[in-house]
């Protein structure tokens, strides 16, 4: 019987390369949220790199149009959005597989510019009364959730009508952050990753205050037109593992 336990070890190793060999030159299709730039920057990378020969394909956008897009057949495997309302959406309408996953919590940040010598870690959101904001860049309430986190932390603090005529909206939180970095708007509402960016450190970045507006849980979804349900699942175990949180805490998000 000596042969048993070298033909039980060369099994195993038979199993764990076809495991590998299962994911390789497959491409794995991503619809995230806009503020997720930053983070699958990191995250892609890494990913592919613990299953070599996979490709991560990823498309960012407002969650409320990568919703429409979905629910047009647009092939994604997988959907990570800004809240917790766009992937239920999906779940009511049976195209997911499983149950949404929270990842993180989204953190709602004003940006102002600074030679502007306004001061918003003293005043908040009156800053933007003064004068010099002329123009205050947010994403598409109705489209993207930080969008909706503004106009309701705006509401909250009582200063949405006085604001409401300086609003500029872009389609999502990538271009609010945009209309800032070229000078369309001297300020904006974006999220913490944002803030990293380059071209927006030399500027002020004040974090909304919690109890302005609601709790902003990031949670994604696997879809059931996957054509990779096994790979999407193993990026959904990915990103909830202690590597990548640690990334999502690292670039400003919230613990999920």
């Amino acid at each position: 019987m000596r042969w048993r336990f070298p033909y039980i070890l060369l099994l195993l190793i038979l199993v764990a390369l076809s495991s590998v060999q299962a994911h390789q030159g497959q491409t794995l299709t991503i619809a995230a949220a806009a503020n997720l730039k930053t983070a699958m920057d990191v995250l892609g990378p890494a990913f592919e790199a613990r299953h070599p020969g996979t490709r991560l394909q990823v498309s960012l956008g407002a969650s409320g149009s990568l919703v429409a897009q979905i629910q047009q057949g647009a092939p994604f495997d997988v959907f990570l959005a800004a809240d917790a309302d766009f992937p239920a959406r999906l779940v009511a309408a049976g195209l997911v597989s499983g149950p949404s996953f929270p990842y993180a919590t989204g953190r709602l940040v004003l940006w102002v510019r600074r030679d502007l010598g306004l001061a918003p870690d003293k005043d908040g959101l009156r800053v933007l009364l003064d004068p010099a904001v002329k123009r205050v860049s947010m994403g598409n309430p109705a489209l993207a959730p930080f969008g909706r986190s503004a106009e309701t932390a705006l509401k909250a603090a009582g200063l949405y009508e006085a604001v409401k005529a300086k609003l500029v909206f872009g389609e999502n939180i990538a271009q609010a952050a945009q209309y800032l970095q070229t000078g369309a708007a001297e300020a904006g509402f974006i999220s913490s990753p944002q803030v990293l960016a380059p071209v927006l450190v030399g500027g002020l970045a004040w974090t909304v205050p919690q109890d302005l507006y609601p709790v902003q849980k990031q949670c994604g979804v696997l879809l059931k037109r996957s054509a990779q349900p096994a790979l999407a699942a193993a990026f959904r175990a990915y990103l909830l593992s202690s590597e990548a949180q640690a990334t999502l805490a690292r670039l400003g998000f919230g613990a999920p």
